[in-house]
């Protein structure tokens, strides 16, 4: 059985880019947590060089807080490997990725650390995500996935939570997902190569590949608005130039990305995979469907410009 600590240090780790009121109300909810689960906290927080008085109101209101500075193109990906690594300097025992527009309930990080640490007892060890839903109509907007390849394409099917049941994931969101120690040392950081919303995913599989568990926690752990197709590529009211900018952007599927992505995760057909997004926009589809339900489009942005 692996060492469980009593009061594990947990590193809350955020990254945003011009969302200041969606920032202070993520941080406002980690420090508004209840404490049935002994844990220290230390969040850090890397502003990508924003021009809305980001830093100085956390400063002002959470002076607990540490943060960075970016270099004003970190976007999700980016920002948050450089919040993973200088947390990941001083050896925590557990690491919370966190949106900063994803709002938490109190009882959030009491669930991921039971849920954690019920699996240590059984020795096992394994990623922790969790499930977001609507602030309005409470549908889940983001969790974990189960992957499924098959000659009709590739899906990620979301992972509806229970209520008192952790359920096996392929791959996750990052929005709220909370990793060990082990895993951090053995996965590492997320993968320079992405920029933006595929890091998440791929660190999910890269968790699996390396005989690691992911389970979603049970129930819903906070509030996040999903992203809509709106200004995106799979807009289909857009023109064919703005949807091919928007796709190859590093908030879409940038070419090299998403090749190294699919080389990695999808088998032996992913050469198919990685040209099936291009190939639709260019014949003016506009939309993808369900074969790419990965596409990062339901990945984290925290702070895209």
């Amino acid at each position: 059985m692996e060492y469980i600590p009593m009061t594990p240090t947990v590193a809350v780790l955020v990254t945003c880019f011009n969302r200041r009121e969606k920032t202070l109300s993520a941080l406002e909810s980690v420090f508004g947590q209840r404490e049935v689960v002994p844990r220290r906290l230390t969040v850090i927080l890397v502003d990508d060089a924003s021009t809305d008085g980001t830093p100085e109101a956390v400063a002002s209101r959470f002076p607990q807080v540490r943060v960075l500075t970016g270099s004003g193109s970190l976007f999700w990906n980016g920002g948050m490997r450089v919040a993973f690594a200088e947390a990941m300097r001083s050896d925590f025992d557990y690491y919370l990725w966190l949106n900063d527009d994803t709002h938490l309930f109190p009882e959030a990080l009491d669930v991921l650390l039971a849920s954690a640490q019920k699996l240590e007892h059984d020795g096992r060890t394994a990623i922790m995500t969790s499930s977001t839903c609507d602030p309005v109509e409470r549908n889940w907007t983001y969790g974990g996935f189960r992957l499924r390849i098959s000659w009709r394409g590739v899906r990620l099917l979301p992972i509806k939570p229970l209520s008192d049941e952790l359920q096996p994931c392929d791959t996750m969101n990052g929005n709220c997902t909370l990793i060990p120690r082990t895993i951090a040392e053995q996965v590492g950081n997320l993968d320079a190569v992405f920029q933006h919303g595929i890091g998440d995913f791929d660190y999910g599989f890269r968790t699996r590949e390396a005989g690691f568990g992911i389970y979603a926690a049970p129930g819903y752990i906070g509030t996040c608005t999903g992203n809509s197709n709106g200004g995106t590529w799979r807009d289909g009211d857009a023109s064919f130039s703005k949807r091919w900018h928007h796709l190859t952007s590093p908030k879409g599927l940038p070419i090299k990305e998403w090749l190294i992505y699919t080389r990695r995760h999808y088998g032996a057909f992913w050469p198919l995979y990685t040209v099936s997004p291009y190939v639709k926009t260019l014949v003016g589809f506009g939309l993808c469907t369900g074969d790419l339900k990965d596409d990062g489009s339901r990945a984290s942005k925290a702070s895209a410009e």
